[in-house]
């Protein structure tokens, strides 16, 4: 896959002449590049990880580094991720108002940004944490650029399988900013986000198929039946609900023992239920699920960090 593209128009007047309005808007095309809303979903996890490495809260100096740097890593992989992945972005309705597939920025540009805030992180987190979680943010950004998005995304439908574990990474940062190191617990945490991510992701590429099809990307919904799909999304589901309680041994709290199985036991009726959908030859409606994943991690790990200071 080569980065070419066609000529692309630079963003607004030339330096120095431009409006306010033009400046936001390209303020606001740089914000966009980073994904700022799937940024939100990984700190989630980071913060709660933290507080259970430090049995309470840790010292605010690192708890703010690990937060910055955790943001830059993530925003330089979702900007290379934009740069690479902007032809099949232009193609797919849910993508095409993404910054690179309107043509907003200029591909080099939107790199050199991109590399620009991986260095920042791993400066920040070496400096102000230490250096085993600047590599470990330096180790999400290249799974993510080369694993998933370079070799993975295209090729396979396991892509998202094994590409999300990219998105694993901040709870292994959260720990290692808090211990120096990455103990069991962290690798617990690994687990049930790695296996949240397919039915995560699975759900919502149930309802854009048609455009990963359009786009080439043999995402799972897009070459597999429904009813393959979701055995899937049931399968993940239950191993996922079963790692979330290998937690419980390592000072996970009573709240977080609620929480993992009522949030759990919510996840599983709802992948059976869109599983039942599909193989009763009903329309299968794969977002309910879709936003109670999201809900899910955020109330499992709230419930985490809550445990520790209760």
């Amino acid at each position: 896959m080569t980065l070419a593209s066609p000529p692309i128009a630079t963003v607004g007047p030339a330096v120095g002449s431009e409006s306010p309005r033009g400046l936001r808007a390209t303020v606001g095309a740089y914000v966009a590049l980073t994904k700022p809303r799937i940024i939100e979903l990984l700190l989630v996890t980071t913060v709660p990880v933290m507080m259970l490495a430090a049995h309470g809260w840790p010292r605010l100096v690192t708890l703010a580094a690990t937060l910055a740097g955790g943001t830059l890593a993530a925003a330089s992989a979702n900007t290379i991720n934009c740069v690479v992945d902007r032809d099949i972005d232009a193609v797919m309705t849910r993508t095409r108002r993404r910054p690179m597939a309107r043509h907003q920025i200029a591909p080099a540009a939107a790199l050199r940004f991109g590399i620009v805030l991986g260095a920042a992180a791993t400066l920040l987190l070496g400096f102000a944490v230490n250096w085993l979680s600047a590599g470990l943010a330096d180790g999400a950004i290249a799974f993510y650029v080369f694993v998933y998005t370079l070799g993975l995304k295209r090729r396979t439908p396991s892509n998202i399988v094994i590409g999300g574990a990219a998105g694993c990474f901040p709870v292994l940062i959260g720990w290692s900013a808090v211990r120096g190191g990455v103990g069991w617990p962290a690798a617990v945490l690994f687990a049930v986000v790695f296996l949240w991510t397919p039915p995560h992701f699975w759900s919502l590429a149930m309802r854009f198929k048609d455009d990963y099809a359009a786009a080439g990307v043999p995402m799972l919904p897009a070459v597999a039946s429904p009813a393959q799909v979701t055995r899937q999304i049931v399968a993940y589901s239950w191993a996922m609900v079963a790692a979330s309680l290998l937690l419980l041994p390592f000072g996970a709290g009573w709240i977080y023992a609620v929480a993992a199985v009522v949030l759990g036991g919510a996840f599983l009726v709802q992948a059976h239920r869109l599983h039942r959908q599909v193989v009763r030859g009903g329309t299968p409606r794969p977002m309910p699920l879709f936003h109670l994943s999201i809900t899910y991690l955020s109330l499992l790990f709230a419930a985490l960090a809550v445990s520790q200071v209760v």
